[in-house]
């Protein structure tokens, strides 16, 4: 029988919680909604980390019900059989209204139905703005004047793309700090709620042997991975908009490298382990076109279904686009801890797998005495699919000769906790906002400072719109990115490859 992985009074305020009325206002896609947002209010629900006297009111200009609601989600929702009463009284609890975004009289009506339910004014209200940054002005705008409760504490959530540059980020951030204070606004990164990338942390900063080897001395190179085996899939209209580096690169992966290269922070508090991160951030410089390589997919013709298929064979992608489905970009942190230490960012749709992860590759052993058989040592945190930690490291190949072999220390989490049932990243995020933690949340000044250093690139290639080395549909990527790797400083020898212990 598994047990949901969750610490269920790590909250502070647990015991406020349970007596507290929360209403939880939804503006969003159906789209986002259905998959994410519904599916992670029931699971929390369902297991009693909300409220029991929490009510959803979801918004949107759509003209819905709350049985359309329910029909759209139930296929993401894994519901049993003996979940079922349970079921409905979540959605008992599910209400919806239908308004305009930009229209005052539609909050005023979101407002009064809110007012309406039980506990009306003394309510906590978390508004989650799964919605396009174009209408975030008009709708934060509203909230903040027709929908704030007069007496519980207000929360926004925002989610991603927090702007396209570093100029539209501030102008979207000046508008939300003019109307919220920070404390209220949590920017929503649904990578910093995997369990993995939160295990960094712990993995750092609470083990005594990796502290003296997690520096410049030791460390070659850092690899962060974020590798997808299908392309756009008809969603190349909001792709081809925003692209690889906006979508992945400049979030995701960006907020790995600071948990990678990160001083300890004071303590676990949300601004002590945020001030660290931003000084992370401080000291990398605007990334380099040279230390860049951008590519798109085309289709395989021995390939089976999509994998036939190029980006521009999408009929959502507008003809002769240049837009990138893959980078790779090398930054280095100038600072005594990481100066003169790459660290490689590798992003892409179309690959050969899916997998994330963070690769720490150390330097050769000095004085060699085996006759250049040994490999380098790499640590991995493996953070998608099949969480995992593993350290590659040379062993004596079992038998009568003396013959070094690559093997692994091995961490895989289906097999150390096959009774423990991971929660999904959306699970904690929401739970950190129910109890104000904003740790895995990125403040406005880490927002600033990661779009500092993509924003130059960004407009070089919206401008200049140089064209991409295409790659083949279920490849690796393109040649010219491991070439750039293998420049820096990355050896891949390719003889060695981690198998999951859990399928064996």
């Amino acid at each position: 029988m598994h047990h949901r992985a969750f610490e269920y009074d790590s909250c502070a305020h647990r015991s406020y919680l349970t007596r507290c009325i929360l209403y939880w206002a939804i503006f969003y896609f159906l789209h986002l909604a259905k998959k994410k947002i519904y599916p992670t209010l029931w699971w929390l629900y369902k297991d009693g980390l909300l409220p029991e006297e929490t009510y959803f009111v979801g918004f949107a200009r759509s003209d819905l019900t709350v049985d359309a609601i329910r029909a759209a989600c139930l296929p993401y929702l894994k519901v049993t059989d003996a979940e079922a009463e349970r079921l409905s009284a979540f959605f008992n609890r599910n209400t919806y209204i239908s308004g305009k975004y930009a229209d005052e009289a539609s909050f005023s009506k979101l407002d009064k139905h809110i007012q309406s339910l039980p506990g009306g004014p003394e309510a906590n209200r978390l508004f989650y703005l799964a919605l396009p940054p174009t209408v975030y002005h008009d709708v934060t705008k509203n909230i903040r004047h027709h929908c704030m409760s007069p007496k519980g504490w207000n929360r926004v959530i925002v989610e991603k793309p927090f702007g396209r540059d570093l100029q539209s980020s501030e102008e979207l951030s000046a508008h939300l700090s003019a109307l919220f204070t920070e404390e209220q606004i949590y920017r929503i990164d649904h990578y910093l709620g995997k369990e993995m990338v939160q295990n960094l942390m712990v993995l750092r900063f609470g083990n005594r042997i990796f502290g003296p080897i997690w520096n410049r001395d030791s460390v070659a190179c850092v690899t962060l991975t974020f590798k997808e085996p299908f392309g756009t899939q008809g969603r190349g209209g909001y792709f081809d908009d925003f692209g690889i580096i906006r979508d992945v690169m400049q979030n995701h992966l960006l907020q790995m490298l600071c948990l990678v290269a990160m001083e300890k922070p004071a303590s676990t508090s949300s601004d002590d382990v945020r001030d660290e991160k931003v000084k992370v951030l401080k000291c990398i410089a605007p990334v380099n076109m040279s230390d860049v390589v951008l590519g798109q997919y085309a289709g395989d013709p021995d390939g089976e279904g999509d994998a036939k298929l190029g980006y521009l064979d999408d009929p959502t992608v507008p003809k002769g686009s240049t837009q990138a489905t893959y980078a790779t970009a090398v930054l280095y942190v100038s600072n005594e801890r990481w100066d003169g230490v790459p660290f490689i960012l590798r992003c892409g749709k179309a690959l050969n797998e899916r997998k994330a992860e963070v690769r720490l590759q150390f330097t050769d052993v000095p004085g060699d005495i085996f006759g250049n058989l040994c490999r380098r040592n790499e640590l991995v945190v493996r953070v998608q699919p099949n969480e995992a930690v593993y350290a590659k490291m040379m062993s004596k190949k079992p038998g009568v000769y003396f013959s070094p072999e690559e093997t692994e220390l091995d961490l895989t989490y289906k097999s150390r906790y096959k009774d423990v049932k991971l929660p999904d990243a959306y699970e904690r995020l929401i739970l950190d906002v129910f109890c104000g933690s904003q740790m895995h949340f990125v403040r406005s000044d880490e927002l600033r400072e990661a779009w500092r250093i993509f924003t130059p690139l960004l407009h070089h290639i919206d401008i200049e719109k140089p064209q991409p080395v295409l790659y083949k549909y279920g490849s690796r990527g393109p040649t010219e990115a491991d070439e750039l790797a293998k420049k820096v400083g990355f050896r891949y020898e390719g003889t060695y490859r981690w198998v999951n212990p859990h399928r064996l």
